[in-house]
């Protein structure tokens, strides 16, 4: 075969490795896209969890609250420059600052967004709000969740409280 035979097959191979190169790509990007279907029924369930965990303060049971978060040593609240690793740690905390029914109120959340990041994980900005007979303490929140076995759980919680 003559040289410019060569080069000009040698040329040819190249543009079709990189025609295939591209549509893989192209493929494999439209197969990456997440339907929405998902995305809305990770957000319908993870709201779901947030509305629990709502019903399960508001009736004073710290415990149905903490069903929100995964059982794991892993599980983080970060609050007041503070940390709290795994549930165990969280759940004394909890118990420690709401030993009564008084000092729990009654919990709102609002401006929830939920973000669906992947199939197993999301993330849940807001604000939360407590009513309590000697003060209305607010702040905002930011929340990981990720799909266990259980379902969409707490695994990471960052919450402010705001100044007045």
């Amino acid at each position: 075969m003559a040289r410019s035979s060569m080069t000009y097959l040698h040329e040819t191979v190249k543009k079709a490795r990189t025609a295939f190169a591209v549509l893989l790509l192209a493929a494999c990007c439209d197969c990456a896209q997440v339907s929405p279907k998902p995305a809305a029924g990770a957000e319908h369930q993870i709201r779901a969890v947030l509305d629990a965990q709502v019903r399960a303060w508001n009736a004073g049971d710290l415990r149905g609250f903490m069903e929100g978060y995964e059982q794991s040593a892993r599980t983080r609240f970060q609050s007041g420059g503070d940390v709290s690793l795994g549930w165990q740690t969280v759940w004394e905390r909890y118990q420690k600052r709401y030993e009564d029914r008084a000092s729990m109120g009654t919990l709102t959340l609002s401006e929830v967004e939920v973000t669906v990041l992947a199939s197993n994980a999301a993330m849940v900005v807001g604000r939360w709000r407590l009513e309590r007979a000697q003060d209305a303490p607010s702040g905002l929140f930011t929340l990981l969740f990720r799909r266990t076995v259980a379902g969409w759980r707490i695994v990471h919680d960052h919450t402010s409280v705001a100044t007045k």
